[in-house]
């Protein structure tokens, strides 16, 4: 989100680019079509709304704040800013946000109030912060706008329920590439396309960071050596399956499950557990069907070391049940949830699994029965986190890892 509009005036004290750049009016923000209208449909109606405030989500970088200080600008609201890493108990909450919503605006009857990372409201040391906030925002007499990075976290459970969800778009590369190309040409500046197209796609939507990196470069005497540190973005698994389960199918879905930090085979299982409550009738069965599909190509690829059938059961898992649906989106919002018993049955094989691989290849190395040495494992087990005895037993990484977690 930057606004390219006019070149702004010159300056003694200097502006980064990211500052310079930043919008001012709705129509100065790029890609965020679908959430501008609905933010403002919502202040049209407060304070007859059912919920009122409003989360809005999306990844770091991608303009949440930046929104909110336009729609200030806008609607001519006086803005209060607090950033929820401030208050994460009750006490802090009362002292900094209640009086907030108590006082009168100074210049006019219009105020609003942004608390900014509510993920940070809920943190491990919370004591009764959260509950706070969504008690303020019930009595709250003016408008209340959180943003979080993932509105499906457990850290904003809570939170949820007294809101109206609002989740922002990622930006493409190309609509990246076309905001710094913009910026390039009001900075008097060249760099290569080579270069523009390097820093667009390795910025992954994050505008903020990528004005960074073309301010950086462009100040270079030879900007295509330029080293740029790829933002490799991971996926929260309920992100995930909430975009197989509700977006239109689409090729890089193929992609979508190595941005998760999980294995395949505990994705299905999150899979299996969240497809009833987004399908039914048809399209719930042939969803059915290609995850069983995926499961009969997992079983080929362990029973017969195939592991050439690993893309088929990808597709299966992602593209193939999000086409389940047909060539549709799946509006609204849908409770996605852990799976239960079954994902603890199979965590527990997994680990009993990494322990057994272990132990038959400690057993070959000093010829001790493999059954003894699981029997005995915890009197093994300093022994195995010697880096002489790892090497020699040639110890894969995921079997290192398992064993010097204890």
């Amino acid at each position: 989100m930057t606004s390219v509009d006019s070149k702004p005036s010159t300056v003694n004290n200097y502006q980064t680019w990211v500052a310079k750049y930043r919008p001012k009016k709705f129509e100065d923000i790029i890609g965020q079509d679908e959430a501008i209208e609905k933010i403002k449909t919502y202040f049209e109606k407060f304070p007859k709304v059912k919920k009122k405030a409003l989360l809005l989500g999306g990844s770091p970088g991608i303009g949440k704040t930046t929104l909110v200080e336009v729609l200030a600008n806008e609607i001519k609201a006086e803005l209060f800013e607090l950033n929820a890493s401030d208050f994460r108990n009750k006490a802090q909450m009362q002292e900094k946000l209640k009086p907030v919503l108590e006082q009168t605006s100074l210049f006019n009857n219009k105020k609003l109030i942004l608390i900014d990372e509510a993920d940070g409201v809920s943190g491990t040391k919370d004591r009764g912060g959260l509950s706070e906030l969504t008690s303020l925002i019930e009595n709250s007499p003016f408008p209340i706008i959180c943003t979080a990075n993932d509105v499906w976290g457990k850290k904003v459970s809570g939170l949820k329920k007294k809101c109206e969800i609002i989740e922002l778009k990622e930006i493409s590369p190309s609509q990246t590439k076309d905001l710094l190309k913009k910026i390039l040409e009001l900075e008097g500046k060249e760099v290569t396309l080579g270069v523009l197209n390097k820093i667009a796609i390795h910025a992954k939507g994050d505008l903020r960071s990528a004005i960074n990196d073309l301010e950086a470069a462009s100040s270079l005497e030879h900007p295509e050596d330029f080293e740029i540190d790829s933002r490799n973005k991971k996926e929260d698994i309920f992100n995930a399956i909430k975009i197989i389960f509700q977006e239109k199918a689409n090729p890089k879905m193929l992609g979508l499950y190595d941005k998760v930090d999980m294995p395949l085979d505990e994705i299905m299982l999150w899979i299996e557990e969240n497809i009833p409550k987004v399908y039914s009738g048809e399209e719930l069965v042939r969803a059915y069907q290609r995850l069983a599909n995926a499961d009969l190509f997992k079983g080929r690829i362990y029973k017969q070391q195939y592991w050439r059938f690993l893309v088929y059961e990808n597709i299966f898992s992602s593209y193939g049940i999000s086409a389940a649906k047909g060539d549709t989106e799946k509006k609204g919002l849908f409770k996605y949830e852990r799976p239960g018993r079954v994902l603890k049955i199979w965590l527990n094989n997994v680990k009993h699994a990494k322990r057994k691989s272990i132990a038959i290849k400690f057993s070959k190395q000093t010829h001790v029965g493999m059954k003894r040495i699981m029997k005995e494992w915890k009197e093994v087990l300093p022994f195995l986190k010697n880096p002489k005895i790892q090497e020699e037993l040639k110890l894969e990484a995921d079997e290192i890892a398992y064993i010097m977690k204890y």
